[in-house]
């Protein structure tokens, strides 16, 4: 059973690939039934994920394990740039990861609105109805993010995103913004939130988010909230020493260029509310 565990997880060659059962039994040369008892087995222990898409690594295989405790490596990168937001701003801070259609929430790091906020560390939401889900599935594929929402997609709140198609031009916005993502009273009424992802080379991995009360002027402090996933993508993703000659250079994780020019058209953008 351990080599057949083996062969199938040495099948997928990177953290974005994904495959059919079909695909898996032909390259490991195991029968159909057995593949698809052991690809069962690896995604109830979340060694692997199944989409729509296929199978692919799961938090465990990526090294995001299969509990709050197993995730202390993205909490201890992040802490002390939440704590340091928290105070700048006065506001809510929130860390979390996509799982499936869902944000699992990592941190939270309370001002005085923390008790009028009902998210609780471990706890969960829709991905689509939050900014910090909105940011994270913004990186994504779109038959990605639609094997993912399809079958969750629904009304928390009257704001609240209800079809794919609105998902899909609000993540085609959220894009066009550098990956800020915005929400107001779309998963809580008379909560707002602006978030942004952590990025890795190969997709976002986290998210960070402030959150406020409807009114706050959330655009205001969006540059913070950006720096801050920045840093916290540098400390999981660090910039790779020079190579030695003839060695490939390691991908750096992707960053984002904000020009003097483009933050002043984001915030004045913010100003006249259009963020949706």
């Amino acid at each position: 059973m351990v080599e057949r565990v083996t062969l199938i997880m040495d099948v997928f060659e990177g953290r974005t690939a994904r495959l059919s059962l079909e695909e898996v039994a032909r390259s490991t040369r195991l029968p159909r039934s057995t593949a698809h008892r052991i690809l069962d087995q690896l995604v109830r222990l979340r060694w692997l994920e199944h989409t729509g898409l296929g199978y692919g690594l799961g938090r465990r295989a990526l090294g995001l394990g299969g509990g709050d405790g197993a995730h202390s490596r993205i909490r201890e990168a992040a802490a002390a740039r939440l704590h340091h937001l928290q105070i700048k701003t006065g506001l809510v801070v929130h860390l979390a990861v996509l799982d499936g259609a869902e944000v699992h929430y990592l941190d939270k790091v309370g001002g005085r609105f923390a008790a009028a906020v009902p998210s609780r560390v471990g706890g969960r939401a829709p991905a689509h109805s939050t900014a910090l889900g909105k940011a994270m599935l913004a990186w994504l594929e779109p038959e990605d993010v639609e094997a993912r929402a399809a079958g969750a997609i629904g009304r928390l709140t009257r704001h609240t995103i209800s079809d794919l198609g609105t998902l899909h031009q609000e993540l085609n916005r959220i894009r066009r913004r550098h990956g800020l993502a915005f929400e107001r009273g779309e998963c809580f009424p008379d909560i707002a939130c602006v978030a942004t992802a952590v990025r890795g080379p190969e997709g976002p991995v986290a998210a960070v988010s402030l959150v406020g009360d409807a009114l706050s002027p959330l655009e205001k402090v969006a540059p913070l909230v950006v720096d801050a996933a920045r840093q916290v993508s540098r400390e999981l993703f660090p910039e790779p020493q020079a190579p030695v000659r003839g060695a490939r250079r390691a991908a750096a994780a992707p960053e984002e260029t904000w020009s003097p020019q483009a933050m002043d058209r984001l915030l004045a953008a913010g100003q006249y509310g259009d963020w949706q």
